[in-house]
C-alpha cells in the first residue's frame, strides 16, 4: 500500500491518541510490527506561536519511518503554516485531525466540529496540501450525530481538495467511544473515493481486524485502544492476515517485561518525575484482567520511583503464573 509516494511494509498502524501515543510507545508498536505511526494531535496555533510543548510531541524516533504528523485547528492559513513548521521534523505525511471528540478541542473548531462544516473542512485540506510537498490526510468520524452523518461528503470534499488518504473512525461525535463501529459507513466511504481509506475502531484482536478489512474494504487498519497496555496486538495481527497463524498468548511475565521497558523509555525522554505519573496510566492497563489487577492497579495510582514499579512488576508475575 501507498499514500502518495510514500510506502509501507505492512497495513496495521498505530493511531494517534493524545496523551497516549507518545514517542516512547510509538516506538514500542513499531518494535511490535505497526507499519506507520503518527504524532499525538498538535494544536496549529501553538505550534505556530512558537510553543515548546509542540515541539516534544512532534520529535520522531530514529525508527519512526513512516510517520505522521498530526495538526488540529480551524483556520486554514494557520494550518497551512503549522504544516510547513512541521516540515522541521521530517515526517512523511501531514495528517488533519478532524474526528478529536474532545470538548477542548471539538467545541473550539477543530476536530469533529469540522464536520459540522465541509465547506471549511475543505479549504483547511486545500491550504495544507497546497503549502506542502507530502502527502496530506484526513482524519474523520463518521459524523457529528446519528442526524449528521456525512462521512462521504467529507471525504469526497478531502480528496477533491488534495487529500492523498482518508482514515475513518466509524462513531459519530456524540458517540465518543461507546456503542458499535459502524463498518457499513467505512465501506461506503471507500467506495465513494479512489484515494486510500484506512479503517479505525474497535480493532482489538487478529479477528476484529480480519472483520474490517472483510466488511469495509478498506486499505488499511488503524489500532487506537486496542494497543493500550497491548503493543504485541501489531505483530499478532501481521501473523495472522499474512500468514494465516495465530501467535500463542503473551505470557504475563513478558507482559511485564514490555511494561517495564516502556516505562523506561518513557523516562529518558521525559524524566522520572514526569513519566511515573504517565506510568500509573499505561501500567494499568498493562495489568488489566490479570490476577490481583484491581489491588495492584490501586498500589500503581501511587508510583512515584521506578524501583517501585520494578518491585511491583516482580510481584504481579509472581502472583499470575
Amino acid at each position: 500500500m501507498n499514500i502518495g509516494n510514500v510506502k509501507f511494509e505492512n497495513i496495521v498502524f498505530l493511531a494517534p491518541m493524545a496523551g497516549v501515543a507518545d514517542r516512547a510507545f510509538r516506538e514500542l508498536c513499531i518494535n511490535y510490527g505497526a507499519g506507520y505511526t503518527v504524532t499525538e494531535m498538535v494544536s496549529s496555533k501553538g505550534l505556530t506561536m512558537g510553543d515548546k510543548k509542540s515541539g516534544e510531541l512532534l520529535t520522531l524516533g530514529e525508527t519512526e519511518n513512516p510517520a505522521g504528523a498530526q495538526i488540529f485547528g480551524d483556520d486554514p492559513e494557520i494550518m497551512a503554516q503549522a504544516a510547513v513548521k512541521c516540515l522541521e521534523y521530517c515526517p512523511n505525511i501531514i495528517d488533519i485531525n478532524m474526528g478529536c471528540p474532545a470538548p477542548k478541542v471539538a467545541m473550539n473548531g477543530g476536530g469533529a466540529s469540522l464536520m459540522k462544516n465541509p465547506a471549511l473542512a475543505g479549504e483547511i485540506v486545500k491550504a495544507v496540501s497546497s503549502t506542502v510537498d507530502i502527502p496530506v490526510t484526513v482524519k474523520i468520524r463518521k459524523g457529528w450525530d446519528d442526524d449528521n452523518i456525512n462521512a462521504i461528503e467529507l471525504a469526497q470534499i478531502a480528496e477533491k481538495n488534495g487529500a492523498s488518504a482518508i482514515a475513518v473512525h466509524g462513531r459519530t461525535r456524540t458517540q465518543m467511544y461507546s456503542g458499535k463501529v459502524d463498518y457499513d459507513i467505512i465501506a461506503r466511504v471507500k467506495q465513494a473515493v479512489d484515494i486510500p481509506v484506512i479503517g479505525n475502531g474497535d480493532i482489538i484482536d487478529e479477528q476484529s481486524a480480519a472483520i474490517m478489512l472483510e466488511k469495509t474494504n478498506c486499505d488499511a487498519l488503524m489500532i487506537g485502544r486496542g494497543a493500550l497496555g497491548n503493543p504485541w496486538l501489531f505483530r499478532r495481527i501481521n501473523a495472522y492476515l499474512n500468514e494465516c497463524r495465530v501467535l500463542p498468548p503473551v505470557s504475563v511475565s513478558e507482559k511485564m517485561v514490555v511494561m517495564l521497558r516502556h516505562i523506561k523509555t518513557l523516562i529518558d525522554y521525559k524524566g522520572e518525575y514526569t513519566a511515573m505519573r504517565e506510568a500509573r496510566h499505561h501500567a494499568g492497563y498493562y495489568t488489566k484482567g490479570l490476577r490481583g489487577g484491581a489491588a495492584f492497579r490501586r498500589e500503581i495510582g501511587q508510583l512515584e520511583k521506578y524501583e517501585q514499579l520494578e518491585e511491583l512488576a516482580f510481584r504481579i508475575a509472581k502472583e499470575n503464573e
